[in-house]
């Protein structure tokens, strides 16, 4: 079984999972990298995962099936868009067997109303989970259609993961995040270390991905937004936000006008 992250537009990754002969691919919002990827691996399309409504993660859709007849997968609370219909609907702790693996659905609302994710416990090399644009490395999506509270516990759900779990994120956000990350935490010894590690990485024109539940743990700000170090940063940031959906928001904002 092979992982790989296909790279598009400025900064997307379409994450493709094959066993040599089947192809699964996950938000493929451009459909020509995919298509060329399966073209010179020799790969049939087996299937498509959607994890939310956004066009980058399902503007390939329609192309795909069409040459492939591929089924397509998502979220049973989300609104996709009619170009990607007829989609099968997975609700809340609903499997499906691809590729001989079992893909369950974990519903992640916040980025956009009803996001999901899917965790693939028994993958060789590991657990995996593709979580759209609801985890970063070092960071989260932006709240556009959910609320914090939403995000929050949608975060929560992901973090208890096992550690050992490679997080397929859907862009190559990771230096930006960590150097907010650096900037909430700067004491954090781990985030330093890993955006020295992930420079390196991009300069030799390297993903920084997967990363791992265990290292978001440790690096990533909105899953340690109860860590003493953030409570006290956020507490000098904003004296105001007094629980921890109001501090968990305050750090979102915080993120958005980083610079």
């Amino acid at each position: 079984m092979e992982l790989h992250p296909i790279p598009a537009f400025q900064d997307n990754y379409l994450w493709l999972l094959h066993d040599g002969h089947q192809a699964v691919v996950v938000d493929p919002g451009d459909a020509a990298p995919v298509q060329n990827f399966l073209e010179q691996h020799g790969l049939q399309l087996q299937a498509i995962l959607l994890t939310h409504h956004h066009k980058d993660h399902t503007g390939g859709v329609a192309e795909l099936r069409a040459a492939s007849g591929a089924l397509v997968y998502g979220p049973a609370a989300e609104a996709l868009p009619a170009a990607v219909e007829p989609v099968q609907r997975l609700g809340a702790g609903e499997r499906l067997e691809l590729l001989g693996l079992g893909f369950e659905l974990i519903e992640v609302p916040g980025h956009t109303a009803g996001h999901g994710a899917y965790f693939v416990a028994q993958a060789p090399g590991g657990p995996l989970l593709f979580c759209g644009d609801t985890l970063f490395s070092g960071g989260c999506g932006r709240i556009f259609e959910g609320t914090p509270a939403q995000l929050l516990a949608s975060l929560d759900r992901l973090a208890a993961l096992p550690d050992e779990t490679r997080v397929c994120c859907a862009h190559e956000y990771t230096l930006s995040n960590l150097r907010f990350a650096q900037a909430v935490e700067p004491g954090n010894a781990a985030i330093s270390q890993h955006l020295a590690h992930c420079q390196a990485v991009r300069e030799r024109g390297e993903p920084t991905l997967p990363s791992r539940i265990g290292l978001e743990r440790q690096i990533n700000p909105f899953l340690r937004s109860r860590e003493p170090a953030l409570l006290a940063a956020l507490a000098q940031r904003d004296p105001a936000a007094q629980d921890e959906v109001a501090r968990f928001a305050a750090l979102r904002e915080w993120k958005n006008g980083f610079r």
